[in-house]
């Protein structure tokens, strides 16, 4: 039997695993996310980010690396709002994405020259350490679940045999020892948030790293790791759900343990500046200022097409309130 973090991990990255190739997402898809809602999260993020070149606490050379990038169109997005509000940065600034796989750089690759042919180059890093930056602004978007997780209950840790089937019968020190220091009785431990803090600690002098994702700063101590395939979800231990047939063929989740992704962050030498819902932080990056430039464009029918879809973003009964924004710094004045 294997660590449920093991198994998990084969079933997202492994070379079967369900984000080793390219998946759509939306619609066509299996889940949405914010990037896929609208283009306006990736432009306030984009606004955001130029008013700290702006206000000098960061440099106009600096670095804009996604991680997770997907096929890329967060960073796209915030590329098209540079190109509107600073378009001066976009001969200064340089592009990235931190992916390991070959098959999803292609595609980023592909898409940015449909999107923007020669006018950006596209830099690949296979791991945030060596982006090798005097400054960077860092973001990501749904990272934080997709991170392998153990399970455990009852003071057990959760093993998988060869038929797919659960048994919480390990005893991993290390998985028990992270749980008791939140008060988790039952739940998910998420595994390797230290080093992903540490990697991206050495990845630049100086870096803002802001990202989404949803949970809370306190555990429920109950399971929230779940599935989704076509749009629907299905909780881990649903009576009947075979979980050989949906292996490496759907999306596996849970919820984000704050509290844990923020000490990991600050073991590693970053400064948390903020911990805020969505909604918040989405108004407080400028969003309201982005859409009264839209309406000032003489669209009406545009304008309300936009609205409708950030709604889905800043709304507290869907995206906004259980959705989390974090924002780590380091060296930033």
């Amino acid at each position: 039997m294997k660590p449920f973090s093991e198994y998990m991990n084969e079933w997202l990255y492994g070379p079967e695993g369900y984000y080793a190739t390219f998946k759509a997402i939306g619609k066509e898809g299996d889940f949405y996310t914010a990037v896929s809602t609208s283009r306006f999260f990736g432009a306030t993020i984009a606004h955001y980010m130029i008013s700290l070149v702006k206000a000098g606490k960061l440099a106009p050379d600096l670095h804009l690396v996604e991680i997770g990038a997907h096929q890329g169109y967060l960073l796209g997005d915030m590329i098209e709002w540079i190109a509107q509000e600073a378009p001066e940065l976009l001969e200064t600034m340089k592009f990235g994405i931190v992916e390991r796989f070959l098959s999803l750089r292609k595609v980023q690759l592909d898409y940015f020259e449909t999107r923007f042919g020669d006018a950006v180059e596209l830099l690949h890093y296979c791991d945030a350490s060596i982006i090798g930056a005097k400054e960077a602004f860092v973001v990501a978007n749904e990272i934080f679940d997709a991170f392998p997780c153990d399970l455990v209950y009852k003071g057990k840790t959760a093993l998988v045999d060869d038929t797919h089937t659960i048994h919480f019968e390990g005893d991993d020190g290390q998985v028990i020892a992270l749980a008791e220091r939140y008060g988790q009785t039952k739940g998910e431990v998420a595994r390797g948030y230290e080093s992903f803090a540490a990697s991206l600690f050495g990845g630049a002098e100086k870096i803002v790293f802001v990202s989404f994702d949803y949970g809370e700063k306190e555990v429920r101590n109950d399971f929230s790791i779940r599935i989704y395939k076509g749009h629907e979800v299905f909780p881990l231990f649903e009576e009947g759900l075979d979980l050989k047939a949906l292996f490496g063929k759907s999306d596996i989740t849970y919820d984000v343990n704050f509290a844990h992704v923020i000490d990991a962050f600050e073991a590693a030498g970053f400064m948390t500046h903020a911990y805020k819902t969505q909604l918040r932080a989405l108004t407080e990056y400028g969003l309201p200022d982005l859409l009264e430039q839209l309406a000032k464009l003489g669209s009406q029918t545009l304008y309300l097409r936009e609205l409708n879809k950030i709604k889905t973003l800043i709304d507290p009964a869907m995206m906004g309130e259980r959705f989390k924004l974090v924002e780590f710094h380091k060296n930033i004045g």
